[in-house]
């Protein structure tokens, strides 16, 4: 009796452990599909059902080592987060187009590096997905043992515009943990504002 006891609890564990599992690896997923409507640019049935299908086939036929989230979201950031990029999307789409047009001048380009204050793989490839998708600005190499994404920026002629594009990419990271990062990383990024700001507010 007691063994069948034992079998059953173990079962459970299981079948917990793998509702867990599920659970903390489902914003992930959704991750995916989003990534896939936004890299095609559609946001049709369509879209999001081949979405899911290559979401499915990355995370399952790929047997890459699972991305441990921090199984904490806060969907009221979170819609923050979709509604700032939407509008970055149209803002960035609109200065470029202006950039282009505008025939007095070249717009400036260069390249900048933007230390992230988050030390984890997802938060980094997430601020580099979203920066890249933003119209002005595209990733060229991602230094991950030291955190800090390189980018090919637009519309940079002083040293205020490098600054203006560094403080933008550290503030999607900062949204970002917001969302989906863990505690921890959250009271990071709060201690490394509000010593910002007192640094600003000193000068």
């Amino acid at each position: 009796m007691t063994s069948v006891r034992d079998t059953a609890a173990e079962h459970h564990r299981d079948k917990r452990g793998v509702f867990v599992q599920l659970w903390r690896q489902l914003p992930f997923f959704v991750w995916l599909v989003a990534l896939w409507m936004l890299l095609w640019g559609q946001f049709t049935w369509t879209a999001f059902l081949v979405g899911v299908v290559a979401a499915v086939f990355v995370t399952r036929v790929f047997r890459l080592p699972p991305v441990e989230l921090s199984g904490r979201v806060n969907l009221w950031y979170g819609a923050i987060f979709v509604l700032s990029f939407l509008a970055a999307l149209v803002r960035g789409s609109l200065t470029v187009a202006w950039q282009a047009l505008d025939w007095r001048r070249q717009p400036g380009a260069a390249i900048i590096a933007v230390p992230l204050r988050v030390d984890d793989d997802l938060i980094m490839t997430h601020t580099a997905v979203t920066a890249s998708l933003i119209p002005g600005s595209l990733i060229v190499e991602a230094d991950r043992d030291r955190r800090i994404l390189y980018l090919h920026v637009l519309g940079v002629r002083s040293d205020e515009d490098v600054e203006r594009q560094r403080a933008s990419v550290l503030h999607w990271e900062e949204r970002i943990v917001r969302a989906v990062g863990s505690r921890a990383q959250l009271e990071r990024v709060r201690q490394l504002r509000a010593a910002a700001d007192a640094v600003e507010g000193a000068l």
